[in-house]
């Protein structure tokens, strides 16, 4: 009772300040009671950079400050790549050698034919046991080519002019046994596989005269058509894992066209309960992400959304500085709210572009991992985000996101301009801790205590607050 009062008075507290404003700031009021999607969990992916990792402390530290609770980020989900065997291609194309990968798919010189050796790709291997060791309660499986062998080109780069499909159907089967047999015997020895994602990006020309990773271009219905028979070979086998797809590039309409065909196959429909896609490229398309969400939402209200790649592309912002992280944090807002992401997976966990890097021999935290972790740290597996009331302007851009559990409500508040912001949080009661990330802070506990409402929100930064209820 205690609390459905405090949150009535907290409503009349909302609209007299919104109607009245003596004091001019902004107003935030979380409603508890008008629930979003339950959220899953949050990841990374082992592209490019697992492979390159030789020396096992390295490995260990970037797990742990990947995967664990306590000490990093606590991320649930690790991307492994079946690479495409490039680094086994004696004609390969790629120029940068830490994107040709390894393959468990081997050429046996004796016999002229393809066998299975499952002791290759060590580091990346290695680094998907510390992943599982500090943490990871999911891994998916995912190409972003088949196999050299299985193409058109002789190549897991593409084909030789682009947007042409580079696996011919009569390699189709071929590929998903492919796929499922390494994916069952992950199985076998006791990993957490979740999924399988069998295609990559799809909608891009991958090949011609850019060969700069593997990567394979399929027209729609040739997603379709690969995705609807992994689908009906799984239900054969009763794989004990999903199939993910169609992991298109952008939050566009063109994205939308793919979930179109996705969840109109029959097939596919009645087998998958989600679908996965990229949020790249949408640095000037946030209103079109928000109506693709809209549409996505209203048509297909049963079906649950997993972003499953981004990065800063192309990475123009300085990684180790405040706008970084900002930029980061934005998307991450926009992919929850206006896509009503259940999972949120960045894509290289270590590189110029990603949360992670090495430079002379030392491990770098960027900006983005702290920017990160002020999600990781607090939307905890099964909370479910709710609604906010505000009085922004139009031309604010103050992005904010609330989930809820049983015992706690998370607020994120990104500002990423220049002025420094006062706001009301209205909606809760409870004891409350504040983190801060900006130029001076790096996801640091700020305040610990009793709930007040007047925060402070420093220029260039995010504020997530925790609070008991």
């Amino acid at each position: 009772m205690l609390k459905i009062i405090s949150l009535l008075l907290a409503i009349i507290q909302f609209c007299f300040m919104w109607c009245i404003s003596l004091t001019g700031r902004h107003q935030i009021l979380i409603d508890r009671t008008e629930k979003y999607q339950t959220f899953e969990e949050f990841g990374t992916s082992s592209c490019w950079w697992a492979q390159t990792i030789d020396d096992e402390k390295m490995a260990d530290e970037i797990a742990k400050k990947l995967y664990d609770k306590e000490e990093g980020l606590g991320l649930k989900i690790f991307r492994y790549n079946i690479g495409g065997g490039e680094a086994d291609n004696p004609d390969c194309r790629i120029w940068d050698t830490s994107r040709r990968t390894e393959s468990f798919y081997v050429l046996n010189e004796e016999t002229g034919e393809y066998e299975y050796d499952f002791t290759r790709d060590k580091n990346a291997r290695r680094m998907l046991d510390l992943a599982v060791k500090y943490g990871a309660e999911k891994i998916v499986l995912f190409c972003n080519s088949p196999h050299f062998s299985m193409t058109k080109s002789g190549h897991a780069s593409g084909g030789l002019t682009e947007y042409s499909s580079n696996l011919p159907k009569e390699n189709y089967q071929a590929f998903v046994d492919y796929v499922l047999t390494i994916a069952d015997w992950f199985v076998e020895q006791g990993y957490p596989i979740y999924a399988i994602s069998p295609i990559n990006e799809p909608q891009w020309s991958w090949g011609g005269d850019w060969v700069g990773q593997e990567g394979c271009h399929y027209e729609i219905d040739e997603t379709i058509e690969v995705l609807e028979l992994f689908a009906t070979e799984m239900q054969k086998r009763n794989s004990p894992y999903k199939l993910s797809g169609p992991e298109s590039g952008e939050m566009t309409w063109g994205h939308y066209q793919y979930v179109e065909r996705f969840f109109g196959s029959e097939i596919l429909n009645n087998f998958c309960d989600s679908f996965a896609g990229h949020s790249y490229w949408m640095d000037t398309k946030s209103e079109e992400k928000e109506q693709v969400g809209k549409k996505i939402r209203e048509t297909y209200p049963d079906k649950k959304y997993e972003m499953s790649e981004w990065c800063e592309l192309p990475l123009t912002i300085d990684s180790r500085c405040i706008d970084s992280g900002l930029h980061m944090a934005q998307v991450i807002v926009d992919d929850l709210t206006k896509m009503n992401a259940v999972s949120w997976q960045s894509w290289t966990a270590v590189n110029g572009d990603g949360l992670l890097d090495r430079v002379d021999g030392e491990l770098v935290t960027y900006n983005r991992y702290y920017a990160f972790k002020h999600f990781t740290s607090f939307i905890e597996t099964g909370m479910t985000r709710v609604r906010i009331f505000d009085n922004f302007e139009e031309e604010t851009k103050l992005k904010t996101t609330a989930f809820t559990n049983d015992d706690t409500t998370v607020v994120v508040i990104v500002n990423p301009e220049e002025n420094p912001e006062t706001i009301d949080l209205c909606g809760l009661l409870g004891d409350t801790e504040i983190y801060l990330t900006d130029e001076t802070h790096n996801c640091e506990k700020i305040y610990e205590g009793k709930f007040q409402s007047e925060i402070d929100i420093p220029q260039k930064s995010i504020i997530t607050v925790s609070v008991e209820v």
